[in-house]
């Protein structure tokens, strides 16, 4: 496991900030945290250097590219062994319709976020991904009525985040 970095308010300070709108300019972000463009460029190298930040990253509208139904989908697996893990794990990138993943506890095994344009798509994505894995017990899904924080970041202007 890798270390903890060692972060300062400015460093939390400007994560939040491109946490949020990552096209800042770094003037911007220099006046934001009350550091000299200079350092905060120095910062934000080290960040990306020590992965901290680890891409920078476009939060893309799914209603304008055909994805618009947002599915949470809880799996259950047959045996939790980490070859079934791993197995699944791999097999779940391939996926295009999968746009996050995670290894999760609990009664659940993993939770995927899976972006269709439709319920008949949703119906193919999981006979295809889920229901020919034979590692898979069961799956759950969840719908998505609307994301609030996206929706709320897509409301300002991005020179008023």
């Amino acid at each position: 496991m890798r270390k903890m970095i060692d972060l300062d308010s400015f460093d939390r300070r400007l994560l939040d900030e491109v946490r949020h709108d990552n096209l800042q300019p770094a003037r911007v972000l220099a006046e934001k945290v009350g550091l000299s463009l200079s350092a905060v460029l120095r910062r934000l190298r080290r960040l990306r250097e020590e992965k901290v930040i680890v891409a920078d990253i476009a939060v893309v509208n799914p209603a304008l590219t055909g994805s618009a139904l947002t599915m949470h989908v809880l799996i259950q697996m047959q045996q939790a062994g980490p070859q079934t893990m791993d197995s699944f794990a791999r097999e779940i990138v391939r996926h295009p319709e999968i746009t996050a993943a995670w290894d999760v506890t609990g009664d659940d095994d993993f939770l995927l976020k899976v972006q269709v344009g439709s319920m008949e798509e949703y119906d193919v994505f999981t006979r295809r991904a889920l229901g020919e894995d034979k590692g898979v017990h069961s799956f759950k899904t969840l719908i998505t009525i609307r994301n609030i924080i996206e929706n709320e970041l897509a409301r300002r202007p991005l020179r008023d985040r």
